[in-house]
C-alpha cells in the first residue's frame, strides 16, 4: 500500500538549521505519522533518487532552503529536477533567497515560494495537501497562477519559539539550538530582520533544556550544545540591545546542570557570533564560567566609523577595540569579522579597516575575512559591487601569510558580481 505523502528535504550541510526547523515544526503537527521523511544530502542523490520515491507515493514535496551565495546552483539544481519530473513533485523553496526573491525564486520553477517563517506555513501546507484543499488560502506562500500572476497570500503573525523543537526529535536530526529570532539593529548588509524582525522573540530556558536534555541522553558525555542567534549576549533581553545577564547566567546555569562537567557548551562562537558593545566583563566570565570554547567571534565589519554609520551598525570603532582587549585579557582568543567592499568606502576608509585589522592582529585577534554581496530585501541590495581594492588584498594576504587572517572573501568577490547583475535585473 502507498504512503500518501513523501516529503523530501534536500538536506545541504549549508541549509541544515533552517531546513530542521521545518521537519521539526511537522513534528509537532496532526497528520505527521502520514509522512514519510526523507533527508538527501547530495544533489545526484536527489535528482536519482526521486523517481524510486515518486513510485511509492501518492504526492510527493520536495522542500529546497537556499542562501543567495546558492541562488545559481539552486537555478541549475531546479532545472534539472523539473525537466526529468515535471508535475510529478511539488517543488517548494524557502529560506532567506527565496523569502527576498520570491518572484524570482518561482521564474527559476518553483511551485511554491514559503515566505518569511516557515513553521506554521508548513504545517498547513501539508494539512491541505492530506485533505485535497486548495493551496491558495495558505498565509505565507507565494505562486503564479495559471495566468502566470504572481500571488501572494500576506505575511503570518511572527512564531512562539516555545512551541516547536529547534530540530527534529523522532526523525532524529540533532544540531544547534536556536534561542533567538529577530534583530532590532537593522544592519544595511543583513536579511535577518527583513525576515525575523526587529524585535527579539526569545526562547524560554525550559523549552531550550528540554532540547538539551534529548542531546545529553543521546550523545551523553559526547554532547556539544551550540546556539543559533543574531548575537550570543542579547539572549534574554526585551530589546536586544540591553545585555540581561541574569538571564544569560539561568540559562548557562541550567544547560550546565543538565549536562556535566564533561559535555561541552559553545557560546559566543559559531554558528553565532556576539556585538562587540555587549563584550564586557561580566559576559565574557560567563563564557569562562559555563562554556568551554577558547574562542569568540566578534562582529567588527569595518574599521571606518563612517561606514559603520551607514550600515547603521550602531556600535564605535573603539567598541571593537575595547572589546578585543577585554577578551584576549581574559585569555579567550578573538575571532574578527570584516566585511570589504561596504557600499560608501573611500581609500579613506579602506586604509582604516585595513589599520584596524593590523592592530587587532598585532594583539592577537584573528582577522575573519568577507566580500560584501548585496542581498535582496535589504537597503544595500541594489548597492554596486566593485572589485576589491589592491590595498585590501595585499594587506589579507600578507596576514593569511602569518596565520593571522582566514576566511572565503576572494571566492565571495567573484560570486558578488553574479549576484549584484542579478539583482539589478530581476528585483
Amino acid at each position: 500500500m502507498q504512503k500518501k505523502i513523501a516529503f523530501v528535504l534536500y538536506y545541504n550541510k549549508d541549509n541544515i538549521y533552517s531546513l530542521n526547523s521545518i521537519a521539526a515544526a511537522l513534528e509537532t503537527g496532526e497528520y505527521f505519522e502520514g509522512i514519510e521523511f526523507y533527508f538527501i544530502l547530495k544533489e545526484n542523490d536527489l535528482i536519482r533518487n526521486l523517481q524510486n520515491i515518486i513510485d511509492n507515493h501518492d504526492t510527493i514535496l520536495v522542500g529546497i532552503s537556499f542562501f543567495t551565495t546558492q541562488l545559481f546552483d539552486t537555478h541549475d539544481l531546479i532545472r534539472s529536477l523539473k525537466s526529468k519530473y515535471g508535475d510529478k513533485c511539488l517543488f517548494v523553496a524557502g529560506g532567506p533567497h527565496p523569502t527576498g526573491d520570491p518572484i524570482g525564486t518561482l521564474e527559476m520553477g518553483f511551485d511554491l515560494v514559503v515566505v518569511g517563517e516557515g513553521e506554521e506555513t508548513i504545517k498547513e501546507l501539508m494539512k491541505n495537501l492530506f485533505l485535497n484543499k486548495k493551496l491558495d488560502n495558505i498565509k505565507g506562500i507565494a505562486y503564479l497562477n495559471e495566468k502566470n500572476n504572481y500571488i501572494y497570500t500576506g505575511k503570518r503573525a511572527p512564531i512562539n519559539l516555545d512551541e516547536y523543537p529547534p530540530f527534529p526529535i523522532k526523525n532524529t536530526r540533532f544540531g544547534a539550538i536556536e534561542i533567538t529570532r529577530g534583530c532590532p539593529y537593522v544592519c544595511y548588509f543583513c536579511q535577518i530582520p527583513y525576515i525575523s524582525g526587529t524585535i527579539p522573540r526569545h526562547r524560554n530556558i525550559e523549552s531550550i533544556c528540554k532540547s538539551v536534555k534529548i542531546l545529553h541522553d543521546y550523545y551523553g558525555d559526547l554532547t556539544d550544545i551550540r546556539f543559533i542567534t543574531p548575537n550570543a549576549f542579547s539572549y534574554g533581553s526585551k530589546d536586544g540591545k540591553k545585555v540581561n545577564l541574569a538571564k544569560l547566567k539561568d540559562l548557562l546555569l541550567n544547560i550546565r546542570e543538565i549536562i556535566g562537567e564533561k559535555a561541552k557548551i559553545f557560546f559566543g562562537t559559531f554558528p553565532s557570533e556576539v556585538r562587540p558593545e555587549h563584550v564586557n566583563q561580566d559576559t565574557l566570565d560567563l563564557v569562562l564560567k559555563y562554556a568551554d570554547n577558547d574562542n569568540i567571534t566578534i562582529g567588527a565589519q569595518s574599521g571606518s566609523q563612517k561606514i559603520l554609520e551607514l550600515c547603521h551598525r550602531d556600535h564605535t570603532s573603539e567598541d571593537v577595540y575595547k572589546a578585543v582587549n577585554l577578551a584576549l585579557k581574559s585569555k579567550l582568543k578573538v575571532n574578527v569579522d570584516f566585511i570589504f567592499g561596504l557600499p560608501g568606502e573611500i581609500e579613506e576608509d579602506i586604509a582604516l579597516t585595513i589599520k584596524m585589522m593590523r592592530n587587532l592582529s598585532e594583539l592577537g585577534a584573528r582577522i575573519h575575512a568577507h566580500s560584501f554581496i548585496p542581498l535582496p530585501q535589504t537597503p544595500f541590495a541594489k548597492q554596486p559591487v566593485k572589485h576589491l581594492n589592491e590595498a585590501y588584498k595585499k594587506a589579507i594576504k600578507n596576514l593569511i601569510s602569518k596565520g593571522y587572517a582566514f576566511g572565503d572573501w576572494n571566492k565571495q568577490e567573484k560570486i558578488a558580481f553574479k549576484i549584484a547583475q542579478y539583482l539589478k535585473n530581476n528585483i
